[in-house]
């Protein structure tokens, strides 16, 4: 006999919410309110870094010390936002870096992962637009491939006290 209750879920068989984890402003606001969400909604957060392969090839040294460099920072970023998870949430969130392009890595792991329901995106206040990720999905949803999950896109104008209040 389980000693788990009624409602209560395994961490394996609960739904998951993805956050796309990088250095700007409106991915931490993305990762406050996805942490509140996920406590709300008793699910996990994955955190997914993707870092660019170098494009250096006939240098090997010179890509190697870049891919060692940007796999530095993609563990700093994934621990900065696993705190701010930790902090709303109060569980540490899965981290997951891959390298290659942002879209197809994106793609591979809703894929791999049947557990990940939604998407969080941050969106840039920029005047060139929101940001590369979510114009490409707004313009082909079909990068997220075959199994298709909701997008929230949490603009970087909102303040923590307003997704404080929605969420």
């Amino acid at each position: 006999m389980s000693d788990a209750k009624p409602n209560e879920s395994s961490v394996d068989d609960r739904l998951k919410l993805l956050l796309v984890a990088h250095d700007c402003p409106e991915a931490r606001l993305a990762a406050y309110f996805a942490a509140r969400r996920a406590r709300h909604s008793n699910a996990a957060v994955v955190l997914l870094h993707v870092v660019e392969p170098p494009e250096f090839g006939h240098w090997a040294t010179v890509a190697e010390t870049m891919r060692a460099e940007a796999y530095e920072q993609a563990e700093a970023c994934l621990a900065e936002f696993s705190a701010i998870v930790e902090a709303e949430w109060g569980e540490r969130p899965e981290a997951v870096i891959r390298e290659g392009r942002l879209v197809d890595e994106l793609r591979k792991l809703i894929e791999e992962d049947e557990h990940i329901s939604i998407l969080f995106l941050g969106a840039s206040t920029d005047a060139e637009g929101p940001g590369p990720l979510v114009s490409a999905l707004a313009h082909k949803p079909q990068y997220l491939g075959a199994r298709p999950i909701p997008v929230t896109v949490v603009p970087g104008s909102v303040t923590r006290e307003d997704l404080r209040s929605i969420s």
